[in-house]
């Protein structure tokens, strides 16, 4: 029998040991054991699957919905033998135990709200390879505090980050040509950004409420910045506009009251309604002389605002462009009066505005302020004036374009004035030194219009 040939000897007196049949049975179960331990170690892939529902297009996948319990998340970059290439809209949308994600370098796209409203994910990983990230893809990551964009991404969605209230750094990939709008709005957290090369439009409040930044670093490519792009930046004291923007738009720095510093670049031909309302830092501000329009409450309840340079070409301004500004004193007109109304100045300020000569439409007063002649001043306060390389001299601050002889005398008794220079000025100051002057006793100037 078959049975016999698993059996042995039983020695008299010893209990029979153990046939070979049941050794052949411990082996198969060992086998089996082995083969369910074989069959564990090679389980996470399909552990991870299980956690997701997919799409399948053109063999490539889409993770359509993450179903498993959060934490630590690694999406695979293989599926049923096919790279994951999308991660789809709402895929993780309020997974609240969420806290990390990795996404590998399979995956080119990541749609709009893949990944809203997690508000424990603190940390992801973007491997290379990513190419666009989606409308709201981050919104309202609340615990989200670093992330590096690598730079094989072109596009960043409209608030793709907005509302991650402790996100403080952010490091844009180089080759990035197009954020959204709202991208980072109400980042609160965050202090510093620059904006890559590649980028031509800033679109609208694309930094709004960023309440932390106090440094951003905008490229000289950058043609247009939209409608409360750094409104309600409270921390923010400069900002450099690039030459080639043309309006200054609607809410800009709306409540940027730390705004102490601001250059609007010859480009601009329009500023908006609000842009600098409540910038409560601005000391002086030069608007230059392609700007056609003012708008509505352009500067109102900049308290601190004490001098106003308007350039030649200004046409229109609208009502309360200058209101509530109560340490106004100077506003120098270089053009022909423009368009305007009696509520221009309203509030409680003591402002004088001044023209230059041969300008028209100058009554006296002008919108309920008294009207004077803008003349060329020599600045003794700016730092300027004295002896600098052995030449004794000063600036002399007036309308760009405009003509200024300088004159000298060495007895005021009995003057006899001799010019020494006539300029025209290509800015708002000219600098003016005289290199003799240690030839003479004593010698007085004069600046005047020729």
């Amino acid at each position: 029998m078959q049975t016999n040939l698993f059996q042995s000897a039983i020695a008299p007196g010893r209990k029979p040991i153990q046939t070979r049949p049941n050794l052949v049975r411990q082996c198969l179960r060992l086998r089996i054991s082995a083969s369910w331990v074989l069959l564990l170690l090679l389980m996470p892939p399909a552990v991870a699957q299980a956690q997701f529902t997919f799409t399948t297009n053109n063999a490539t996948i889409t993770i359509t919905k993450y179903t498993g319990p959060g934490g630590a998340v690694i999406i695979p970059s293989m599926t049923n033998g096919y790279p994951v290439t999308t991660i789809g809209s709402n895929a993780f949308y309020t997974c609240i135990s969420l806290t990390n994600v990795a996404i590998p370098d399979s995956v080119t796209n990541i749609e709009s709200s893949a990944f809203s409203s997690c508000p424990n994910l603190n940390y992801i990983t973007i491997h290379y390879g990513l190419i666009n990230i989606g409308d709201f893809a981050f919104y309202e990551c609340t615990s989200l505090t670093n992330v590096t964009i690598p730079n094989s991404v072109t596009g960043i969605g409209g608030a793709v980050f907005e509302g991650c209230a402790r996100l403080t750094n952010v490091k844009i990939g180089t080759n990035v040509t197009s954020i959204g709008g709202g991208a980072f709005d109400h980042c609160v957290s965050l202090t510093s950004v620059t904006i890559p090369n590649g980028i031509t439009r800033i679109l609208d409040d694309t930094f709004g409420n960023c309440s932390s930044l106090t440094n951003i670093t905008i490229p000289n490519g950058v043609i247009s910045i939209g409608d409360d792009a750094f409104s309600f930046c409270t921390s923010l004291a400069g900002l450099t506009i690039p030459t080639n923007v043309t309006r200054i738009g609607t809410d800009l720095f709306y409540g940027c009251y730390s705004l102490i510093n601001i250059t609007i670049p010859d480009s601009v031909t329009n500023i908006a309604d609000f842009p600098f309302a409540g910038c409560t830092s601005l000391i002086k501000i030069t608007i230059p002389n392609a700007v056609t329009f003012i708008g509505f409450e352009a500067f109102y309840d900049c308290t601190n605002l004490t001098a106003v340079t308007i350039g030649n070409a200004a046409a229109y301004i609208r009502d309360y462009a200058f209101s509530d500004c109560n340490n106004l004193r100077a506003v120098y007109f270089a053009g022909d009066a423009p368009t305007a109304f009696a509520t221009l100045f309203s509030g409680d300020n003591d402002a004088t505005v001044y023209y230059l000569p041969g300008t028209t439409g100058w009554t006296n007063p002008w919108q309920d302020r008294p009207t004077a002649l803008w003349k060329p001043q020599v600045q003794t306060v700016d730092g300027t004036f004295g002896v600098r390389t052995n030449q004794f001299g000063f600036n002399i601050a007036w309308a760009s374009g405009m003509v200024v002889a300088v004159e000298a005398s060495t007895n005021l008794a009995s003057p006899i004035w001799s010019p020494l220079q006539t300029n025209t000025l290509t800015s708002d100051t000219f600098y003016f030194s005289d290199p003799t002057w240690t030839n003479y006793p004593a010698r007085f100037y004069r600046i005047r219009s020729p």
